[in-house]
């Protein structure tokens, strides 16, 4: 599975962005799909997940109830709706598949990786 993602940018506080995880490969629909996000000088860290259907979701705290994380399974795409944004949301932000449910907050569960897209949220 290769993950593509896109749709990165510069915002202010408040804005909104969204971004898209293109995925390839016949399976990809089966995957388990997550984003995380990498800040300067800190750990990669969980943001949100969703199952092969769509039907289960999980969040990190920070975000629960800005962000929201979607799939189109006939797209081979994963998104993130990115609303009220924050200067602490700017980061590098990957998304990332595996096969099973559970542990969905730690790095190493994950199988493969996209290339990071940035986002910057300015004051």
């Amino acid at each position: 599975v290769q993950l593509q993602a896109s749709g990165g940018g510069l915002v202010q506080v408040g804005g909104s962005l969204r971004l898209s995880c293109a995925a390839s490969g016949r399976t990809a629909t089966s995957y388990v799909m997550a984003w995380f996000r990498q800040a300067p000088g800190k750990e990669r860290e969980f943001v949100a997940t969703i199952n092969w259907s769509g039907g289960s979701t999980r969040y990190a705290d920070s975000v629960k109830g800005r962000f929201t994380i979607s799939r189109d399974n006939a797209k081979n795409t994963v998104y993130l709706q990115m609303n009220s944004l924050k200067p602490e949301d700017t980061a590098v932000y990957y998304c990332a598949a595996k096969r099973t449910w559970g542990d969905y907050d730690s790095l190493d569960p994950y199988d493969y990786w996209g290339q990071g897209t940035q986002v910057t949220v300015s004051s």
